[in-house]
């Protein structure tokens, strides 16, 4: 089964990460992102924190992809379980 969009939570400054969550059915799977993976993927340097959340929903997209892949992977991590993705896991 393929995730399904679900809620924006909010960036978290002393992790550096975007907090979002993804539904496989009912069940709502927490993930992260971390900054600098975003500010790889747009080739940027050090996006400010107030724009954190206009980066994440230009990039959703490709964030919502790269974490369906891991979670069939069930490459799973963190407390609770959930997905986290890095500059690495958008590498080819």
């Amino acid at each position: 089964m393929t995730l399904e969009r679900s809620d924006l939570k909010g960036y978290e400054f002393d992790r550096m990460v975007m907090l979002f969550s993804m539904m496989d059915g009912a069940k709502e799977v927490p993930c992260a992102i971390s900054t600098s993976a975003m500010d790889d993927l747009e080739h940027a340097a050090r996006t400010k924190p107030n724009e954190r959340e206009e980066q994440f929903l230009r990039l959703r997209d490709r964030i919502e992809q790269c974490a369906s892949r891991k979670f069939l992977a069930r490459e799973f991590e963190g407390s609770p379980r959930g997905i986290i993705l890095r500059s690495i896991d958008f590498r080819n």
